[in-house]
């Protein structure tokens, strides 16, 4: 079986793929059926304009859940296209490991593709049980891909625009799981300050998270005054790291809540693996208990 195989019926999309592939070998296109009949295994790259009864993103979500293959997903758009922002983050959310446009460069289809193949295979994060985001959230998401932008609102805080509470408390239980899994290391880090702030202050702060994060971390608001970073293969120094140069770029920015206070904000962190740390619902506690500015 070829390492590398096409999930697409756009005869188009199938042979400019093959032009980026070079010399790599790649069977396709072939159909969903095909390939969770043929079992787990290898590279699935995934056409994001697959057309039929079953959508891309859905197609995805049935690949990650059986796990055991790593996914690549290419979007319906090029690089230039405003939508790439607001598709690739519901790709990733669907199992995808690595995200390309439909450009095309030789370069970013070998990185993504070596990306891909480096990582861990997904676990069932979607098996029974699992998935904490209400069903009929996960059915919206996965099966209407007309709607990206409607699709990733579901999961974003309106002031800030970074993941709401709701997707926030799926992926600690799904990177929770999936460290233990595989024996990487993951912390969380909250922020927060005391008061509030006016909308415009909180999106200076979400821009500062932003910066500091990878694309491999999850960033999300957790109530009004507070934010959590679940940042995966991290070590408690890493954290450290990151949480000092925030709370310097905070600080340097002169920020202030409702009533003129300035804000200086509350850290703290929670690691796996730890002897205090058994559940998801343990890094998020200790995280908040041992903030402190």
């Amino acid at each position: 079986m070829p390492a590398i195989r096409i999930l697409s019926n756009d005869p188009a999309f199938v042979d400019e793929l093959r032009g980026a592939l070079g010399s790599l070998e790649a069977d396709g296109p072939v159909a969903l059926d095909a390939l969770l009949a043929d079992g787990p295994g290898g590279t699935v790259v995934v056409d994001g304009a697959l057309d039929g009864r079953t959508t891309a993103y859905e197609a995805c979500r049935q690949l990650t859940a059986r796990g055991g293959t790593r996914l690549v997903f290419v979007l319906a758009h090029t690089s230039d296209d405003p939508h790439v922002p607001i598709a690739e983050p519901i790709a990733r959310f669907c199992g995808a490991s690595s995200v390309l446009t439909r450009d095309f460069d030789a370069g970013a289809v070998a990185a993504a593709l070596g990306a891909a193949q480096a990582s861990p295979v997904q676990p069932d994060a979607f098996a029974a049980g699992d998935a904490v985001l209400p069903e009929s959230l996960l059915r919206e998401l996965t099966q209407s891909e007309s709607r990206p932008m409607e699709m990733l609102e579901r999961l974003a805080d309106p002031e800030t625009s970074l993941f709401n509470y709701e997707f926030l408390t799926y992926k600690i239980d799904e990177e929770f799981k999936r460290s233990r899994r595989f024996g990487h290391p993951l912390a969380c880090v909250s922020m927060g300050f005391d008061g509030e702030a006016h909308e415009d202050v909180l999106r200076q702060l979400a821009s500062v998270f932003l910066q500091a994060c990878r694309d491999t971390d999850i960033l999300g608001r957790f109530d009004r005054s507070s934010f959590l970073f679940l940042l995966p293969s991290t070590p408690p120094e890493g954290a450290r790291i990151m949480a000092d140069r925030v709370r310097a770029a905070v600080k340097k920015l002169g920020l202030r809540d409702l009533v003129g206070d300035r804000i200086e904000l509350n850290i703290g962190s929670a690691f796996y693996p730890h002897p205090d740390v058994q559940r998801p619902s343990d890094l998020l506690r200790l995280a908040r208990e041992t903030a402190a500015v």
